[in-house]
């Protein structure tokens, strides 16, 4: 493999961390502390979709996968899906103005009044369009927030954000700026706008969002070489700042303070702006390949084993920073998600060390879903297996700093994989707790959801709140999420890596050797609108 060559860097105290004697859970723990060491040393520079690190990431797990005994899980007895992915990123600041019917054209200013968008399919994007606000724009059941508003051939203005009314999950899905998009292309627009309301930037200030604006989004390319762009007539111009929506709404027919507080009921007015936007884009573009790592448990029922369920972690992290923090720019992603590869390496030990899963079982350690789940989005519409899959149980960022007690497992309560997961953890003494973060729109966010979006009934699995979760969890995203201090200096519990596994092996387990196949609950929201359709 073209990049052992490479592992001549990385440190004594990384090649040197082998099992070592003694009971099992011991072993285990010892196996996971490699792992994470490995994955999260300097050398893999933060392990970026597309980097060097992230390629000699891969292929260190395609090793240990092989060593274990796991088949090659991709094309023409391969354990690498290669992934073509293109760049995107803003090339400069872009210039915005709003030009008034019959008055002066008015600037925005960069950085406090609106962040650049990026357009992957062209370089260059220069629009001059009325401005149509539509609200949160969000079309959903018997709510339209277009309807009486034409948008054609103009520039959608909508809200961040979705109706605190709608479940958090379901919240979540309509707050997502691809499915916006896609609803204003629908109807013909040529360019969409988001604004930030005051409790977004009270939440996630302007200012920080700032700082990251040049930052490299991504795509998986189609045979044609273009990325895969939703709604790509329909391109995001520009993020504003609530300073910047004082500058459009100007002799809009409500003032924007009413349309804020209207919001928060989540039944904000909707109008034709008065003015039009100027926009002027520009974007970087590169191309680059990344690979899924995939590897092959075959099931031992005759019938049975031609059901597949894939278990997930995704392989990558962030990169190097370009702002230095204590002197340190390497963003190792030791818990984000090193962590969870490491629990998907042992979970696989497992089942080749015990009896056969009569479900066939699929490894998926998979790339840039820092970038938007991209490399899991990419299987989910070109898998390598094909025998239909049936479920997915995925792993990502499990805090392993304290003796977790229960579990949560976002998107439990939508389909069985609810109560199996329930039945795993009462033989471990884990209890399954609801979503502690309901206004985080979890379910939505990593890369189970890909899954989702095919139909596969999907869970996301994360240690619990209790037994002192809550605090880990807090101040590991205040202190080291994507920052370089995800790194091995944390106080990790490899004991409690050797039980999240333990636990995840148990899930696993009821899910491959069910009788029955895991199936949406009747009348779920996402079972519903993903539905496969004849």
């Amino acid at each position: 493999m073209k990049f052992f060559g490479v592992l001549a860097g990385v440190s004594a105290a990384v090649l040197a961390a082998t099992p070592v004697s003694g009971a099992e859970p011991e072993r285990s723990a010892e196996r996971i502390k490699a792992h994470v060491a490995f994955l999260a040393d300097d050398l893999m520079q933060g392990r970026e979709a597309g980097s060097t690190g992230h390629a000699i990431a891969a292929n260190y797990v395609a090793s240990q996968l092989a060593q274990i005994g796991v088949k090659p899980g991709a094309a023409g007895g391969s354990y690498f899906q290669s992934v073509p992915m293109s760049g995107f990123r803003p090339a400069d600041e872009g210039r915005f103005a709003v030009v008034a019917k019959g008055g002066p054209a008015t600037p925005l200013v960069f950085g406090e009044d609106y962040l650049p968008g990026r357009n992957p399919l062209a370089a260059a994007t220069a629009l001059q369009a009325p401005m149509v606000f539509v609200g949160f724009g969000v079309v959903a059941g018997k709510r339209n927030d277009y309807a009486g508003l034409d948008v054609k051939g103009k520039i959608v203005v909508a809200l961040a954000g979705a109706p605190k009314t709608f479940q958090t999950e379901e919240r979540a899905y309509y707050a997502n700026g691809r499915t916006k998009r896609l609803q204003a292309e629908k109807r013909g627009a040529v360019g969409f706008i988001s604004v930030n309301t005051p409790s977004d930037e009270a939440r996630q200030p302007f200012a920080n969002a700032a700082r990251q604006w040049k930052s490299w989004g991504m795509s998986w390319r189609e045979s044609s070489g273009q990325a895969f762009t939703p709604a790509g007539s329909t391109p995001e111009l520009a993020r504003i700042s609530v300073k910047g929506a004082a500058k459009l709404f100007v002799g809009a027919p409500k003032p924007l303070e009413q349309v804020y507080a209207a919001a928060e009921t989540g039944a904000p007015p909707r109008f034709a702006l008065p003015s039009r936007l100027d926009a002027a884009l520009n974007t970087e573009p590169k191309t680059l390949e990344s690979v899924n790592v995939v590897g092959l448990i075959e099931g031992s029922d005759p019938i049975l084993k031609n059901e597949v369920v894939v278990l997930s972690a995704h392989l990558d992290h962030i990169g190097v920073s370009t702002n230095p923090v204590n002197g340190d720019a390497v963003n190792n992603g030791a818990l984000d998600n090193a962590g969870g590869v490491a629990t998907t390496l042992e979970v696989a030990r497992a089942f080749l060390a015990g009896k056969a899963p009569r479900r066939t079982l699929l490894f998926l350690l998979n790339t840039a879903e820092e970038k938007g789940l991209i490399g899991s989005e990419y299987f989910a519409l070109n898998p390598t297996t094909a025998s239909p899959i049936v479920a997915n149980v995925n792993l990502d960022m499990p805090i392993l700093t304290y003796d977790f007690i229960d579990v949560v497992a976002f998107g439990a309560e939508r389909s069985t994989l609810g109560p199996a997961v329930t039945r795993a953890g009462a033989r471990m003494g884990v209890k399954l707790l609801p979503d502690p973060l309901p206004d985080e729109g979890l379910f939505t966010r990593s890369d189970h959801f890909r899954f989702v979006e095919r139909g596969v009934p999907s869970v996301f699995l994360m240690t619990g709140f209790e037994n002192g979760g809550q605090a880990a969890f807090t101040s590991f995203l205040r202190d080291n999420y994507h920052k370089p201090s995800d790194d091995l200096a944390q106080p990790i519990d490899y004991a409690v890596g050797a039980k999240f596994a333990r636990l995840n092996y148990e899930i696993a387990r009821e899910i491959a050797d069910a009788d029955q196949k895991p199936a949406w609950n009747k009348g779920d929201f996402f079972g519903e609108l993903f539905k496969p359709r004849p």
